[in-house]
C-alpha cells in the first residue's frame, strides 16, 4: 500500500509539474488544446492540462538576423557580393506559429532573396551611395510580405559591399578622371572670370586718358624696383603723338 501511494504521489507531482509553465515578461505561451488553436497566454504563471493541452513559447523581443553575402549582378553588369543584418519582432505569436512552420528561418530565407532582387535593379554607384535608401525599400518589402506571419522588420542595414580587385582599381581611375575633369572645369572658369574682369578693367581705363597715365607711371614704378640693369618698356600712343607732332613743326 505504501508503495502504490508513493508511486502516485510522484505521478501527481509529475503531472502538476508538466502543467505548471512560467513565462518571462517578454515571452507569450501559444497555447492549444487537442492540436486545436487554444490561446495566447502570458507573461507570468501559466496552467495546462496534461496531455490534452501543449504550449509553444515565443520570444518577443527584436531579433537581429545576419543576411550571409549574396552574389548578385547590378543593373551596370558588375559582379558583388553583398551581406546585411535585419532587426525584427514577433507582434502576433499566433500567426507566427500557426501561419510559417519556422519564422526565423522563412525570414532569414525571404531576406535573402528580397536582397538580391533589390539592389540587382540599381547600378554600383547607388549600391555605395545610396544605402540608406536602399536599405528603407528592402525593409518596406520584407515588412510587407512578413505581415502574415505576424512579424514586423525595424530596420535593414546593408553591412559591406565586396568589389573584386579589378573593378576597385577602375573605379580608382574613374575617380581620378573626375577630378582632373572638375579641376579643368574649375581652372576654365576661373580663367573666363578674370578675362572678364580684365574686359571690365579696360574699358573704364580707356575712358579715362588720365586713369590710363596714372597706370603706366605705376608700371614704371613696380619695373624700375626690381633687380635688372636693362628695362625696356614702350611708350604710350599719346607721347608718340605729341613727337609726331613735334618733328611736322620742325619740317615746316
Amino acid at each position: 500500500m505504501g508503495i502504490f501511494t508513493m508511486i502516485l504521489t510522484g505521478l501527481v507531482l509529475a503531472a502538476l509539474f508538466s502543467a505548471i509553465r512560467i513565462l518571462r515578461e517578454y515571452e507569450r505561451g501559444v497555447v492549444f488544446m487537442l492540436g486545436r488553436f487554444h490561446k495566447v497566454k502570458g507573461p507570468g504563471l501559466v496552467l495546462l492540462i496534461p496531455g490534452v493541452q501543449q504550449m509553444v513559447r515565443v520570444d518577443l523581443r527584436i531579433l537581429v538576423l545576419d543576411v550571409p553575402s549574396q552574389d548578385l549582378i547590378t543593373r551596370d553588369n558588375i559582379s558583388v557580393k553583398v551581406n546585411a543584418v535585419i532587426y525584427f519582432r514577433v507582434i502576433d505569436p499566433e500567426r507566427a506559429i500557426i501561419n510559417v512552420e519556422n519564422y526565423m528561418e522563412a525570414t532569414g530565407q525571404l531576406a535573402q532573396t528580397t536582397l538580391r532582387s533589390v539592389l540587382g535593379q540599381h547600378e554600383l554607384d547607388e549600391l555605395l551611395a545610396e544605402r540608406e535608401r536602399l536599405n528603407q525599400d528592402i525593409r518596406n518589402i520584407l515588412d510587407q510580405q512578413t505581415d502574415q506571419w505576424g512579424i514586423k522588420v525595424s530596420n535593414v542595414e546593408i553591412k559591406h559591399v565586396d568589389i573584386n580587385e579589378s573593378m576597385i582599381r577602375a573605379i580608382a581611375r574613374q575617380a581620378e578622371a573626375e577630378r582632373e575633369r572638375r579641376a579643368k572645369i574649375i581652372h576654365a572658369e576661373g580663367e573666363q572670370q578674370a578675362a572678364e574682369k580684365l574686359v571690365q578693367a579696360a574699358r573704364e581705363l580707356s575712358a579715362e586718358p588720365g586713369a590710363m597715365q596714372l597706370r603706366y607711371l605705376q608700371t614704371l614704378v613696380e619695373i624700375s624696383s626690381e633687380k635688372s640693369s636693362t628695362i625696356v618698356f614702350p611708350l604710350p600712343g599719346s607721347m608718340l603723338q605729341v613727337l609726331e607732332n613735334i618733328a611736322a613743326r620742325t619740317k615746316e
